[in-house]
Parts: structure tokens; sequence; C-alpha cells
């Protein structure tokens, strides 16, 4: 990554034309914790190394209607309930120390519901170390010999990091030494006894290829964010003895050491890159010593004690690694004092708050508050990772709402590409927690489709490599060395001159025997000295032989007994798989004969369904029938009821006639008998007859509607209507009743009116007149003179 001038790593800006940006998903673990007690009813169940499997519990089946559900999620690596802290440490923390220390930023943060054992998976416990004190552990065995002195890099309140000379770092520690309580711990005390067995790892991990010509320092910080604000748990408090001092659950209390700190703010630095303004940045040399700042804001931390938790965690924490490096100058003696070249990576350890359920927990009161922003913040990371997924998915530009939690918006930076990001959904089996567990299964799903960018490696700094040993003080090579031999005759008297350059000196032999004699006696003193240490090496030789025979025998036991307790464990395992297979082969036989008897119920539903349809259509086909019949028997009724009526009529009109016609022959013949005889005939005359007015008779009249006339022949036609009645002509009518009404008599003379039944005809002619109006007149009637 191209270090920037002291601060954050800066996403790189790709420019057109050039290579495009590799993409990692998030990386998604599961860890399984084991069941609180044996007898528990489990609903989690690891299939292998990548999947686990859900299975409804018991209770949830009937409000369920019986369905019987199985659901399996997939994940980068799924760790069982027999998984330590170092199987995890090395799959899932150490290639994000190693990228810290390579100058690229991390992300790790734990996810689940409350009581999965989040902190423990991240603190750890006496005897089991969680991630945190494992990376601390590698980073410090990394670069334990390359840090640089205390106060060489000091951190400022923008997200920066500057670098002091060693006469101002020398300033400093002074003063800070010189202060009665120092804020830091020395990293020659030793740990504390409440947390030494978290940190006392026995495995050592390091880093490869560690730049040695650089210079490295640590700074930790550690924050809480509680309903939705951000507290820094290292800011030591002034007290103020007039103010309540509070606790970590929000009530006074007395002689109390801690008060309630004020709330941080979020900023943003002239690289868009999101810090905690004013938080509290401890320089740590040692594992001891970061372990011990972490423990003591552990402290300030609010847990309370909730019906599902008895050391609940009420606030998401938040612990920063800051590494800064600065390569050596060109003589590498001292820190290259160019603020360009300083490179910053973090590592932040998030150990977020377990959802939780209110009626579950019986939260009330502050409780109920934490429980809701707690919730709350978690739907915000969720609704985060579905927006990203979303814009990568399908290509949209949808605002991703990280400016609605303080938890969101911290991390915005890792999400838009500024390092890696690792997240352990930890998973409680027990059967209370399955609805939670399905909620967290499926934000995990979620989550592993939203991708990262790459971080890019860092820039190199263009110097000569090997700078730090180049000035060391320089040895001869290993084959230069003097032998022992040469150091033991060095050990012994030096030999006087043995030159004789007379023959009657007699010093020089004696002094030469003198000297070898001491000689001689001190290689039998060292001989007797190499012979005792002989002895003691061949003594510890022949125990460490039989203490290494015991041990051997000790494994051999300790072998044999695992190699009994394998093949128990063997032979357990081939009775639980033939009794797989047995329960396979039953579960496959009721699948077929189940799926048998849903061909069965599909083709008689089938069969019943083409039956209603038929039945149906005979139904509708009967009520068409129906209805056309009765539309016949309705029209052809009412055609007989008017065909009845008009033949009634027309014969109770054709009676009326008759008797008519017979009264008025009735009236006439007694006319006829009655009148009396006349002395002196008179001439009948056609004027007179004319003249005299018909008598009406008292007999009912025809039906007024229907109208008869009588034709030659004494045939009678019926009018219905007055247009049938106005087309017969008066002119023929009249010529037809001339030759009915006045026959000619055979003596010359006209006849008078003593037919009867041609006076009828004639007065249903006049009356036939009468209805059709004063313009239609009885050709028989005359026409009267005026005089």
């Amino acid at each position: 990554m191209k270090p920037a001038k002291s601060k954050m790593p800066r996403k790189p800006i790709i420019k057109k034309g050039s290579q495009t940006n590799l993409k990692d998903p998030v990386g998604v673990y599961c860890r399984v914790r084991p069941l609180s007690f044996p007898d528990q009813e489990c609903c989690v169940e690891v299939v292998n190394s990548t999947t686990v499997q859900l299975h409804t519990p018991e209770g949830y089946r009937l409000n369920r209607n019986g369905d019987y559900k199985e659901t399996q999620y997939s994940f980068k690596r799924v760790f069982g309930i027999h998984t330590t802290q170092k199987e995890l440490f090395d799959v899932v923390a150490s290639p994000l120390v190693d990228d810290l220390i390579h100058g690229k930023n991390g992300l790790l943060f734990t996810y689940g519901v409350t009581g999965s054992g989040k902190t423990h998976t991240m603190t750890g416990s006496p005897g089991y170390g969680g991630l945190l004190p494992r990376c601390l552990n590698m980073i410090f065995n990394s670069i334990g010999s390359f840090q640089a002195k205390r106060y060489v890099f000091k951190s400022n309140d923008r997200n920066s990091m500057e670098i002091q000379c060693e006469v101002d770092a020398l300033l400093e520690r002074q003063k800070r030494e010189a202060m009665p309580i120092p804020k830091t711990p020395s990293n020659k005390r030793q740990a504390d006894p409440e947390f030494a067995d978290m940190i006392n790892v026995q495995e050592f991990c390091k880093a490869e290829e560690i730049d040695e010509d650089s210079v490295y320092g640590v700074f930790v910080s550690y924050i809480e964010i509680y309903n939705n604000y951000i507290y820094d748990l290292l800011e030591e408090v002034q007290l103020d003895p007039i103010k309540p001092k509070w606790n970590g659950c929000s009530t006074p209390m007395r002689n109390a050491e801690s008060v309630l700190p004020q709330s941080k703010i979020l900023r943003e630095d002239k690289n868009h890159n999101m810090y905690v303004a004013g938080c509290t940045e401890v320089e740590v040399k040692s594992t001891e010593e970061a372990f011990e700042v972490f423990w003591r804001g552990q402290k300030k931390r609010r847990i309370a004690n909730t019906h599902l938790n008895r050391e609940s965690s009420r606030s998401h924490s938040v612990f920063s690694i800051k590494l800064v490096q600065a390569p050596l100058d060109a003589d590498g003696d001292n820190v290259l004092q160019e603020k360009e070249q300083i490179t910053i990576s973090q590592l932040s350890l998030v150990d977020l708050a377990g959802s939780e359920r209110t009626n579950r927990t019986k939260a009330e009161g502050n409780r109920l508050r934490e429980a809701g922003n707690i919730n709350q913040s978690l739907m915000t990371l969720r609704t985060c990772m579905e927006v990203l997924r979303e814009n990568q998915t399908y290509g949209t530009n949808k605002m991703v709402p990280y400016r609605d939690s303080k938890l969101t918006h911290l991390f915005k930076n890792y999400f838009d590409g500024e390092g890696k990001v690792r997240m352990i959904v930890c998973v409680n089996p027990k059967a209370e927690d399955y609805e939670e567990s399905l909620q967290v299964m499926r934000f995990a799903e979620v989550t592993q489709e939203v991708e990262v960018a790459r971080p890019v490696d860092k820039a190199i700094c263009g110097l000569t490599p090997g700078r730090r040993y180049r000035n060391l003080p320089r040895g001869g090579p290993v084959g230069d060395e003097p032998l022992v031999t040469e150091v033991i005759l060095q050990s012994f008297p030096p030999l006087p001159p043995s030159k004789l350059l007379d023959i009657n000196d007699e010093e020089t032999l004696p002094k030469l025997i003198e000297a070898l004699e001491k000689r001689h006696h001190l290689r039998q003193l060292m001989t007797e000295e190499l012979n005792k240490q002989c002895m003691n090496f061949k003594a510890l030789l022949k125990e460490f032989d039989s203490s290494l025979l015991n041990k051997e025998n000790y494994i051999q036991e300790k072998l044999n007994e695992k190699e009994k307790l394998i093949l128990g464990q063997k032979s357990e395992i081939e009775r639980l798989e033939k009794k797989n297979k047995t329960l396979e082969y039953k579960i496959e036989v009721l699948e077929k004969t189940t799926t048998i008897y849903e061909e069965d119920k599909r083709n008689l539903q089938q069969e019943l369904e083409s039956q209603n349809q038929k039945l149906q259509r005979q139904f509708s086909d009967k009520r068409r029938l129906e209805a056309r019949l009765q539309g016949m028997v309705t029209e052809t009724s009412m055609k007989w009821q008017k065909e009845c009526e008009r033949r009634v009529a027309a014969t109770q009109l054709e009676m009326q006639n008759k008797l008519w016609v017979k009264d008025e022959k009735l009236k006439q013949l007694k006319a006829i008998v009655t009148e009396p005889k006349p002395e002196k005939p008179e001439r009948p005359s056609r004027e007179r007859d004319r003249e005299k007015i018909i008598p009406r008779s008292v007999s009912p009249s025809p039906v007024p509607g229907d109208v008869y006339k009588t034709r030659g022949g004494g045939q009678s036609v019926q009018f219905t209507d007055i247009e049938t009645l106005k087309q017969e002509s008066p002119t023929g009518s009249r010529k037809r009743r001339s030759s009915t009404i006045a026959p000619a008599q055979p003596d010359g003379t006209e006849s008078e009116w003593t037919d009867v039944e041609t006076r009828c005809s004639v007065a249903v002619e006049m009356r036939a007149g009468s209805q059709l109006g004063p313009g239609y007149q009885h050709h028989a009637q005359p026409k009267r003179k005026k005089p």
C-alpha cells in the first residue's frame, strides 16, 4: 500500500486503462459452542468443515402444522465444539496479523445471539487465550527486536503520526518517568495474575518476511458503542467531588473510582477515513503491557445480568491495534525523518453485543433500552450488507445507510476497500435459540455475497536493503574463529627461551624443565577436571536417557490407551455407520412410498377435478335446457291463451249477433202482426221509408271493438280494425247491398222492407257507420230535400 503522509492507508485511485482492482468476498466463519448441559436439545449440527444444518426443534413443529424443516448453510470454514482457540486463530486471525505487519488494514468481528460465545472467542478465558491475546503475541514475536524506542512515534488528533528525534523522545521518556503514577505500565512488569493465564500462549507464532530495515511502533485504543454513543474506555476521567459518580450501568455509586465519561464523536480526515476524535492511544512494547491496557478498559465496559446471560455485554467494543512503520535512513542508524515514508496499518477487533428478544431476556427499564439500541445497530449493519450486495449484484447505485448507526459509520472505510473483513458467526446450538440462530444464519448468508476491494501492497521506499546490519561490529567469519586447543594452550604458562649459547649454561635447562613441569601439572589438573566433567556429563546423559525412557514408556502407554480408545471409537463409528445406512435405507423406502402415495393422490385429485367439471357442465346444460323449455312453454301458453280468448270473443259476438237477429225478426214479426190495416192501401214510397226511423232493439248490441256487415248470401264479416273497414270502398258496398237489400218483385213493384234479415243487415251496417264517423252513411238512407 502506498504510504501516505502519516495517515491511515488510503484506498488507491485506479485510473482509466489501468488494471481493475480485484475484489474478495467477506470471509464468514462459523463457530458452534458446546451445550451447557448434556441433556439439552440441540438444533444445530455440523455436517462437514464448511456446512452446518439447522433442525426445527420439537416445540416448533406444532406451530408449523407439523412441518419438519431442515436448512443447510455454507461458510468459508465451520469450527465444531472441539475446536481449540489455536486452530481458530491460525485460520481466521493469523492472516490478518500478517497483513497488518505488511502495511494492510483488517477488520475482525464476532456476531451472534446473546450467550453464543462471542466474548470467549475474542478475549478468551483462563487457560484458553482468545484471538486478541494471540494477535498481540504474534505481533510482538515478529517485531520485538525491531521496535523503536518509546515516544519516537507520537500520535496527534488528526488520525496521523509524527516522528520525534532521539533528543525529543528522550526528554519525553524522562518526563513520563518523573511522574509519580505513570499512565502506561512498564513492559518489565510481570503480568497481572488475573489475566496471566489468558496471555500465556505456549505456541510460538511469527510472521514471515519482516522488513528488517524498518522500525515499528504499536499503539492500542479501546472504545465501546453504548446506546449509539461512543465512549473511550482508556480515558482517565478526573473525579469531581461535587457531582455524583456513576457506574457502568448508569446508576449512582459511592466511593467510586470511575465516572461516566463523555461521549466521543466521529470525524473524517482529508483522506475520507473515519476515526474517533480525541480517543486515547497508548503505545505498548509487549504482549503483557498491551493486554493490561485492554484489561483496564474491559473493567469499564458495560455488562449486566440478564435472564439468558449472567454477564451479557450491553455495548459493542472495538479494540484497535495500530502499527506504525518507518524505514531507517541510509546509514541504518536512525529513523528516516520523512513523514511521507510512514506507513500506518490498523487491525480492529470488534466484539458485537448479542441480539436478543425482550420476551426471553425479561428486560425492563435500562436493559430494555439497551436491547433496543443493540438490535437497531445490528439491523443497520444488516441493511448495509443487503444494499452493498444489491449494488454489486444488480449494478445499482443505492446509497448505503452507513450514517444510521455509529457502528457502521465507523467501519465504512473497510467496506469501501480499505482492508480485509472477516466475521465469525458464533452459534449456540440449544433449541431455545433456534429462531435467533436462524436470523443470524440468514445475515451470514447475505454477508458472504458482499465483495470488498483487495488492498494493494505498499510501495518500496527505494533505499538499499540490509542497512540495519551494515555498520554493526564486524567479526571474522565462522572459519576464522580460534580453535579450542589454541585457547587451552594460551592458558598454559609461557615457555622460557630454550637456546643454549654456552656449554656451561646451567640456567636455561632448569628453567625449561620447571616450565614443562608446571605445564604437565596443569595438564593433569585439566585432565582430572575434564574427567570429572565427563563423568558428570555421563551421569546427566544416563539420567536423561532414563527420563527419556520413562517418557517414552509413558508416551507409549498413552499411545496404547489412545489406540484402544480409537479402536473403540472406530467400532462405535462402524456401528453408527451401519445404523446410519439402515436408517438411510428406511428413509429411502419411505420416500419412495411417499412418492407413490403423492402420485396416487395427484391422480385422484385430477380425476376428481375432471368429474366435478363434467358434473358442472351437465348441470349447466340442464339449466339451459330447462330455461329454454320454460320459455317455449310460456310462449306456447300465451299463444294458445290469446287464441282461445280470440275464439271465445268471436263465438260470443257471433252468438250475440244471432240472438240480436232473432230478436229483430221477432220484433218485425210482431210489428207486422199488430199493425192495423189501412183502409186504402197506399203505394209504397221509397222516400217515406227512408224517412222512417228504424227503432232500436232492446237486445244487446255486438261488441264495440268488432264490427260486422252482411253480404249477399247472409254471411257476416268481422272488421277488427278501422283501417280494414276503411279499405271497403263505399261504392262497392252499396252495390253489394243494393242487390241484397232491395230485390225486385215479380210484379215489377218495389218490394217493401219486409225481410227481417235484410233489415238486420242494414242495421248492422248503420251501427258500423255510426262507429266509423259521420262521413260514412248508409246508402239506403235518402237525403232529405230542403223545403
